[in-house]
């Protein structure tokens, strides 16, 4: 696993770190490439940076698989220590105020930053080109649509009420 200590964060040239990473994500199948930069803001770590790659994907239309290109810019802040002391407090977070609470750790877990990132930028509709028209119940013809359980709206007569 890769992971950075946030010792060398601090004890780096203006507590900066540049991270040029190729890894592999296997969960996933993914081919990463990230840019990273770690900076240290006293309490907090910020990690901004680009990320790339390529997985394999199945889409949702056709079940066929295709390879999905990835390239998109993070930008992620690790608290240092806890940021609530009580863990029932319930606490609004408004528009770029998600922090990562390190809990007191030591280090900063990049491979698991590139897996939620990469994750995250996943689509929710996977299709596999513009031009995918294929219908997964055209392709197979033995699936049968047919719920024996709505064959009782097939009875149902409905007057005509007009006024």
């Amino acid at each position: 696993m890769l992971k950075i200590k946030i010792a060398d964060i601090e004890n780096s040239e203006n507590k900066y770190l540049h991270l040029d990473i190729e890894e592999t994500i296997t969960e996933i199948d993914a081919d990463v490439t990230a840019r990273l930069d770690l900076v240290s803001l006293g309490d907090s770590i910020s990690v901004s940076g680009n990320i790339q790659g390529s997985t394999r994907l199945v889409c949702d239309r056709c079940l066929s698989e295709y390879d999905y290109k990835f390239d998109f810019d993070i930008d992620e802040i690790y608290a240092k220590n806890r940021v609530f002391e009580d863990e029932l407090q319930e606490v609004e977070i408004k528009d770029g105020e998600f922090v990562i609470d390190l809990n007191g750790s030591d280090e900063i877990d990049v491979y698991d930053l590139l897996y939620q990132s990469v994750i995250l930028s996943l689509p929710n509709k996977k299709v596999c080109g513009i031009n995918c028209k294929e219908d997964l119940f055209e392709k197979d013809e033995s699936f049968d649509i047919h719920d024996e359980r709505m064959d009782v709206f097939k009875t149902i007569k409905i007057e005509n009420q007009s006024k």
